[in-house]
């Protein structure tokens, strides 16, 4: 039966994104679908899973490894004061914290109103539970919606993580205090003392690693593991709850500033395995039957639900003055979930015997009701601006006649440019056409850090200076925070240009690109046509959607609105047909009108 369960639960993690995908279910966050899947078929249900030994030890690690990466997740470029967050001065940090505090208040009032009414004595658990939001949930969310990264994405997340950590460090007091040992609540201390102790031992040594892995080592990797079981093993040692040791881990390799592949490889182990089986078994273990028994303790379910949801209140009033009406009210459902802190916090109150199952599973459902509900309403009322449909930033060294026109015809649903210039002439100028235009008139590392020039994902170096452009471009890699980089050469040399490619970066030669261009014109009229077109322009497009991998490129619903010329899949090119079947990572060369290339970037590229 072991086994079985094992089975069912790993087949599950497996197929219910697929079959979701097959029935364009888009309103139901796959996460929430997970715990509906272990409702059936846990003891609420069909009773074919048991919470054996080893899917409860899976579900544990998926727990930590959702928390480890709910901290890798935080930009903390975010949280730096002064630095212009968007172009309505949205600050993420000071908004969460604004919202947040509001949580407070008005969960200790309905924790109060719970007493009164005689539902439910213990004030602080409570509280603790109102104030909780389900951060995974929450980014899993974010990323279907493709926002994560974007301003109201990043003031959701930081209210999430509020909603996470404040809570996690209550419990940790409220079982000190219910279990007579208040003398250990200073212990928490050493947990976050062995946090900093590690992201300081570990940076220069995390630099080396990253530059010495290899795919049958995974250093990088192992670095990450041994980071959260490091942070865990203090954690429970000095009396905290494990995942607030995940959490701390997640933020100590988050700042040690983890390149994109390394990034990737955690996120496809956390929720490619671990993290769909500790939803699934969420769902498993919750036991309707014993409580639908006993309608006396479903007497307080609706009004949990009602206080679970106005408990956020203040997250939306103060998100709709930032966001508008609509996208506001959506934010302050978002963060109305709440289940990864509430099934610790009952269990810690279990032990303590300061709750019973039945009152723990009237909570358990509520937050499940929420947590199914909120994320509905999400996607029901948000709606994508301009400015939160910004995949990449680009950072542009160089003004000059061939940088800002790019900067003008780069589309703003794609792109955000920042631009510098080490001329006063050209600042005075551009400032009035470049928006985001900074003048340093030194090109110093330090300047160059403190001006936010190493922080975007493309940079291109476009100065005069040919050995100026290959000396920033190596400063921006050796960053490791840039998914591109581009270097502009006037005349580059062959065995230079080969071994910049070989380190990851691009080389756009000035003279190589002018003499294609007019050989094209000569040669091949209707390709400069094409290359020229600005109605009808050549894109391209990495597939990411698994709703269109796996098919015949006849048969996605997009296909009628592009012409694609080349398929690149890993150091291969194709040729398409009709017949071609697409795989995931593919990156599509097409031809199209700039409206359709928008909508196919915006659906095939999300993941």
């Amino acid at each position: 039966m072991a086994q079985l369960s094992l089975f069912l639960v790993v087949l599950f993690a497996l197929i219910v994104p697929i079959i979701m995908a097959r029935l364009k279910v888009t309103a139901i966050p796959t996460a929430v679908a997970e715990i509906i899947i272990g409702i059936i078929l846990g003891a609420s249900g069909f009773n074919f899973v048991q919470p054996t030994h080893d899917l409860n030890f899976l579900s544990s690690l998926g727990v930590i490894l959702l928390l480890f990466l709910s901290g890798m997740e935080i930009d903390f470029e975010l949280l730096k004061p002064g630095k212009k967050k968007s172009d309505q001065q949205v600050d993420p940090l000071k908004t969460a914290i604004s919202a947040f505090i509001g949580v407070t208040v008005l969960s200790v009032c309905l924790a109060l109103v719970l007493k009164m009414l005689g539902l439910f004595s213990d004030v602080m658990l409570a509280t603790i539970i109102f104030m909780t939001v389900a951060l995974g949930v929450v980014i899993a969310t974010l990323k279907e919606k493709d926002i994560l990264g974007r301003p109201v994405g990043q003031t959701i997340l930081l209210t999430a993580v509020l909603g996470e950590v404040i809570p996690l460090i209550l419990l940790t007091g409220y079982a000190a205090i219910n279990g007579g040992n208040t003398r250990q609540l200073w212990l928490i201390i050493l947990l976050f003392g062995a946090a900093i102790l590690l992201l300081w031992r570990f940076k220069q040594p995390y630099l080396w690693f990253a530059k010495v892995t290899k795919s049958t080592t995974q250093l990088d990797v192992r670095l990450a593991f041994f980071l959260i079981f490091a942070l865990v093993t203090v954690a429970e040692k000095v009396g905290v709850e494990n995942i607030l040791g995940a959490f701390l881990a997640g933020i100590v390799m988050k700042l040690l500033e983890p390149s994109h592949e390394t990034a990737d490889k955690l996120t496809s182990i956390g929720y490619g395995f671990f993290i769909p089986i500790f939803f699934i078994m969420t769902g498993v273990k919750l036991n309707l039957r014993s409580l639908f028994a006993h309608p006396n303790s479903l007497i307080l379910l609706p009004i949990l639900v009602v206080f679970l949801l106005l408990a956020k209140l203040p997250v939306a009033l103060i998100f709709m003055k930032k966001f508008g009406s609509r996208n506001g009210l959506a934010g302050g459902f978002l963060t109305a979930t709440t289940i990864t802190i509430v099934l610790p916090a009952l269990e810690v109150a279990r032990k303590l015997n300061v709750i019973s199952r039945l009152q723990s599973d009237v909570f358990i459902l509520a937050a499940v009701i929420v947590c199914i509900l909120c994320p509905i309403l999400f996607n029901a009322l948000f709606k994508l601006q301009p400015e939160d449909r910004i995949k990449e930033e680009v950072v542009i060294m160089g003004t000059n006649a061939l940088t800002v026109p790019i900067m003008h015809d780069l589309h703003d649903n794609w792109y955000s440019v920042k631009m510098y210039t080490t001329s006063s002439e050209h600042y005075d100028i551009y400032k009035s056409r470049v928006p985001n235009l900074t003048l340093l008139p030194h090109l110093e590392e330090a300047d160059l850090d403190q001006a936010g020039a190493f922080s975007g994902n493309i940079f291109v170096a476009a100065l005069r200076s040919d050995e100026t452009n290959l000396r920033l471009g190596e400063q921006a890699k050796a960053r490791g925070k840039f998914k591109r980089i581009i270097i502009c050469q006037k005349r580059a040399d062959i065995a230079k240009v080969n071994e910049l490619r070989q380190n990851g970066m691009e080389v756009y030669d000035l003279s190589n690109v002018t003499s294609s261009l007019l050989r094209a014109l000569i040669e091949s009229p209707g390709v400069y046509s094409v290359l020229t077109d600005t109605k009808n322009a050549v894109y391209s497009v990495v597939v990411r959607n698994m709703k269109y991998s796996g098919r015949e490129l006849m048969d996605w619903d997009l296909a009628k609105d592009i012409t694609v010329s080349r398929i690149r899949r890993g150091q291969k090119w194709l040729v398409p047909h009709g017949h071609t079947v697409i795989e995931v990572g593919d990156e599509l060369i097409f031809s199209a009108k700039y409206e359709a290339a928008d909508r196919v970037r915006r659906i095939v590229g999300k993941k």
